[in-house]
């Protein structure tokens, strides 16, 4: 079993604030081997797929009362009838177990949460295969970004196109109708396929609703489904009342590289996909390092952008500029952006080996780092 020690702390350290944790991420992301990685001897892993679950969690505090492991896993737990019931009780009445819920959504996406255990859980954000985990992985970077970071691809001897056909069925019938009840499985595949080509540019609804022929209504609705079991992430703009800001349209990223060279038809890879890939890349470790900040982006309408932006204090905002090529770096969108917003610290993320180093560029100090220097 392959180590996932940044997985593990992130674990340990939710556990100390609550004694529930909701570990949320696409199906096949390897959300139930990191919980086996526990350990057989700590925990205790509950299937609720398995019919027999049912019966079994009929009485939750009798359960409980005979766990013999001080933590217990509940994989895919929204498949039970009343999950936030079972796992209410953990928490306030075995005060010192810890648990492990795993689920494809955030908590409220389901109906059968009656209960959002306020004050009970911390939430952790599950993203594909980080860059810094590739190493024990024994994958490179070049077919991280080609295949993806669901382990069963990103390991495959070369990619299958059959993999990613299959997860985009079971995705519907197991995650997007169970939570949603939509039925029409051509008409959400068409959109999620048109949002995969699309990854990583503005999303514009009423464009998307025309070019596909359905409602708006439908996109809206099928875009929230999208966000809320994390297979999409809508990049808001920032603004701070500056005259030709783009203050509403947002950019859209789909959760997986192989996911959008697969739905682009990318093969092999070219450099400028190298570089569009590897921004979705830098948003996912984003995510894993500050989960609950909300990130943006900035563009004006004369078409200076800024790819992510980080506010970090009242006044101080943070850029982070991607570039698979660093001497391809140009400042001028960034130099608008500081006139506006003189302070906080620049960096150019890029697949860099070795330690972070600060140059000048265009009058500006920029901290040129890789993915796992992000503090």
């Amino acid at each position: 079993m392959i180590p996932r020690p940044f997985w593990q702390e992130r674990l340990e350290q939710a556990w100390r604030q609550a004694p529930i944790v909701w570990l949320a991420g696409v199906r096949r992301s390897g959300k139930t081997t990191l919980a086996q990685s526990l350990g057989a001897d700590r925990c205790l892993v509950v299937n609720c797929d398995l019919p027999a679950t049912a019966d079994m969690l009929r009485d939750p505090v009798l359960f409980f009362r005979n766990c013999d492991r001080p933590v217990v896993v509940f994989d895919e737990i929204h498949q039970l009838a009343d999950p936030s019931r079972v796992l209410k009780i953990a928490a306030d009445e075995f005060p010192k177990l810890r648990v492990l819920a795993t689920g494809s959504s955030t908590l409220a996406a389901s109906k059968k949460f009656r209960d959002t255990l306020t004050g009970r859980k911390r939430q952790l954000r599950f993203v594909p295969v980080l860059t810094g985990e590739l190493e024990a992985f024994g994958v490179t970077l070049e077919k991280r970004l080609y295949q993806g970071g669901l382990p069963p691809a990103m390991l495959a001897e070369r990619k299958e196109p059959g993999f990613y056909r299959e997860w985009l069925d079971s995705f519907f019938a197991r995650d997007i109708q169970r939570l949603f009840g939509f039925r029409d499985i051509n008409r959400f595949n068409a959109l999620f396929e048109y949002v995969l080509r699309q990854s990583g540019g503005q999303l514009e609804t009423s464009r998307t609703a025309t070019a596909l022929g359905i409602s708006r209504a439908t996109v809206d609705s099928h875009l929230q489904a999208l966000e809320i079991t994390q297979a999409l992430t809508l990049v808001r703009p920032f603004h701070g009342g500056g005259q030709g800001e783009i203050v509403r349209q947002p950019k859209a990223y789909a959760f997986d590289t192989g996911f959008v060279s697969f739905a682009r038809g990318w093969d092999p890879l070219r450099p400028s996909d190298r570089g569009v890939l590897w921004e979705h890349l830098a948003l996912e470790a984003f995510q894993a390092q500050w989960p609950d900040e909300p990130l943006r982006y900035w563009r004006d309408k004369a078409g200076h952008e800024v790819d992510f932006v980080r506010p970090r204090a009242r006044d101080a905002v943070d850029v982070y500029e991607c570039k698979w090529d660093t001497g391809a770096f140009d400042a001028a969108a960034l130099k608008v952006f500081r006139e506006a917003y003189p302070k906080g610290e620049n960096y150019l993320l890029s697949p860099l080996s070795g330690r972070a180093y600060a140059k000048k560029v265009a009058g500006l100090e920029i901290t040129v780092c890789g993915l796992e220097g992000l503090k």
